[in-house]
């Protein structure tokens, strides 16, 4: 038994006579004559027999197959355009890493604007550090990563999409809060610095930045969410060098001053593994989406959402 039998069955059925479904299937008649005839003895049961005036009449054991068959073939149906979406990348699901804070704040708006375009690709989201994010890619847990640049490009290709921008929090009873020359790194010392952990590349900058100017020593203190930030400095727990998109608006109670001498923005890109040449058609789509609302063409947003931040300062 195969589809185009279950096919013609049905259509004989729905047309009441084989002449008919001959017309409808484009077959000579005796074709789907010997293919019913086929179906029964593989059967072993008498699914049609002939009526008046060429027509057709189910047996019991025909209504029974009938309704199974129809089934069957509107599972078949669903299937198949199932794979022509996801040949075509309209459907799919694509495992995507992604680092903070652009997990939080740059990506559920862009990951809303692609789902309305294509409402059957599911995209999965890993949130971690891109140290960890590169390990689920080269095992071929993820797809793709939104990341920082890999410490060594080994195996894979990063694609630049935007710098992340930073500036220091402070409670707004600070000493520096009221400040009217530009804060500088050296400003930073025998302060109590909350930072990142260890593995946040903002936390890397950050540390060489205050070596080399002069900040040492400083009293850091690790807090290792990025987002979570803004929430201690507001607390009065000390201050901390945060991205700006965390702190749009500025929490009540703290206020953001831009670092003159400080260079710790950080790029974030996509990341994908060097030796697949296509990520199939669904992450071929979500990379382009990614490119247009968080690269080039989304800078404008960004600079905007910047501009704001600032006015504060």
């Amino acid at each position: 038994m195969d589809f185009r039998t279950l096919k013609t069955f049905h259509t004989i059925v729905n047309t009441g006579n084989y002449h008919k479904a001959a017309e409808e299937l484009q077959y000579v008649q005796s074709t789907i004559t010997m293919q019913i005839q086929k179906l029964e003895a593989d059967l072993g049961v008498k699914l049609l027999e002939r009526g008046r005036k060429n027509g057709i009449r189910l047996t019991d054991a025909g209504r029974l197959f009938y309704d199974k068959a129809a089934q069957l073939i509107k599972e078949y149906e669903g299937v198949k355009s199932a794979l022509a979406d996801w040949k075509h990348g309209d459907a799919g699901t694509v495992r995507l890493g992604v680092v903070e804070p652009a997990a939080s704040y740059r990506l559920p708006l862009a990951l809303t604007a692609f789902y309305r375009q294509y409402p059957k690709i599911d995209v999965s989201v890993q949130i971690g550090n891109t140290q960890a994010l590169i390990g689920g890619l080269l095992k071929g847990e993820l797809d793709l990563l939104l990341c920082t640049p890999p410490e060594t490009g080994f195996g894979t290709i990063f694609e630049p999409l935007f710098a992340e921008r930073v500036a220091l929090l402070v409670p707004a009873g600070h000493r520096l809060a009221s400040w009217k020359r530009p804060v500088r790194v050296a400003d930073l010392r025998h302060e109590r610095l909350l930072m990142t952990s260890a593995v946040c590349p903002y936390r890397n900058k950050l540390e060489s930045a205050l070596t080399d100017r002069g900040a040492s020593p400083y009293h850091g203190i690790e807090i290792t969410s990025t987002t979570a930030l803004k929430h201690y400095v507001q607390a009065g727990y000390g201050v901390a060098v945060v991205p700006v998109v965390t702190v749009d608006p500025v929490p009540e109670g703290t206020v953001l001053k831009t670092v003159a001498d400080l260079d710790a923005d950080l790029v974030t890109g996509i990341l994908k593994r060097a030796d697949r040449t296509t990520l199939g058609a669904a992450g071929e789509k979500l990379m382009l989406a990614l490119r247009r609302e968080l690269g080039a063409v989304g800078e404008e947003r960004l600079q905007s959402e910047r501009s704001e931040a600032y006015r504060t300062v």
